[in-house]
């Protein structure tokens, strides 16, 4: 070590793995995952693992439109953290990605992911990336490539940050854009599994208000806070583009961040509103947070799904087909509501 001026003075020498990366333990650790993610592969894999960008060849008549996503899971990764459920954290952003593709019309092709933390946690990177593969093959994408970054100083503890991205395919007439919507339409609400990756700053506040643990057997969840909080965000895109081949599907809104009033709006065109009728059966751990954070119902309203992760817009005569389509396969559908004439948004009544 030296001073200011260029003196050599006695100290341990420096290192980037004394600053807090282990290269070496990463390198180590991506070797052993490498089997996971090549699983994932097809014959489409044109460069994969261990290539600066990942490449995919794809059938350009199949596919009038690239479509691509990009999101993060947000403070769930805490809890899931908490319970040793990293792996939830993985399948999560799949599913997440997967449906806003479907949202589109579009099939996944790929999937990348970002993980982030203080330091290299061999195990916790493990199990995300085993629930991305295990998700990736449920919908028929690539694990394509990702990166792992070790960030001493922004990250606190064992916090971790996961975004994933996903690049799909939509055919030549079929990318959804809202732009066919019109007065009379009905929307079929899906049901959702709880939270999904939504909302969980506010109910991570409302278990410190309660002093609630995640190993609190709720009666009226009829289990813990931990397997509420943490239950897997529901894919629907697999079934949304089957459907898709059946019905014609005016759009289809992701309910996300922003709740239902939020995200419905965003497939509607001018002139267009929707009228949302509440009386769908709603998770019980909704009830809960809202009891025990005494939260205004408004803030419910923008913050979580309440029940409905995904709504389906289309004709009237479509509408008991589309929710058939979705009982049948074992995901619960209500029809929740009309588009009428007026100002473009959402009335929730």
């Amino acid at each position: 070590m030296t001073d200011r001026a260029g003196r050599r003075r006695p100290g341990t020498r420096l290192t980037y793995r004394r600053a807090g990366v282990n290269i070496e333990a990463k390198v180590r650790l991506l070797a052993d995952l490498a089997p996971a993610i090549a699983a994932t592969h097809t014959e489409a894999v044109a460069a994969g693992i261990g290539a600066f960008a990942g490449a995919l060849r794809f059938d350009s008549r199949e596919a009038g439109f690239l479509v691509a996503t990009v999101d993060g899971v947000g403070t769930k990764t805490l809890l899931a953290r908490r319970a040793n459920r990293d792996h939830v954290i993985g399948s999560d952003i799949v599913a997440h990605c997967a449906n806003d593709l479907a949202s589109s019309g579009a099939r996944p092709l790929a999937f990348l992911d970002y993980i982030a933390m203080a330091h290299l946690e061999p195990s916790v990177v493990i199990a995300l990336i085993q629930g991305m593969t295990q998700a990736c093959g449920a919908v028929r994408a690539v694990l394509l490539g990702g990166e792992t970054a070790e960030m001493p100083g922004v990250y606190a503890g064992d916090a971790y940050d996961v975004v994933g991205t996903m690049i799909g395919v939509a055919p030549p007439k079929g990318l959804i854009t809202g732009s066919s919507v019109k007065p009379g339409d009905r929307l079929i609400g899906l049901a959702s599994s709880g939270l999904h990756t939504n909302g969980f700053s506010l109910a991570r506040r409302v278990l410190d208000r309660a002093r609630a643990s995640l190993n609190d057997h709720v009666p009226e969840l009829g289990t813990t806070l931990g397997d509420a909080l943490l239950a897997p965000h529901r894919c629907y895109a697999p079934r949304v583009l089957a459907l898709l081949g059946r019905i014609n599907v005016h759009a289809v809104a992701h309910i996300t961040g922003g709740g239902l009033v939020g995200n419905l709006a965003r497939v509607l065109p001018e002139g267009c509103r929707a009228r949302v009728i509440r009386g769908w059966p709603q998770p019980p751990i909704f009830g809960w947070l809202q009891r025990a954070g005494r939260i205004p119902d408004a803030d419910m309203v923008k913050t979580f799904n309440l029940g409905v992760g995904m709504v389906i817009v289309t004709s009237p005569r479509d509408a008991e087909v589309a929710s058939q389509h979705f009982v049948d396969i074992g995901i619960p559908a209500f029809d929740i509501g009309e588009i009428v004439e007026g100002l473009r948004g959402v009335d929730l009544a």
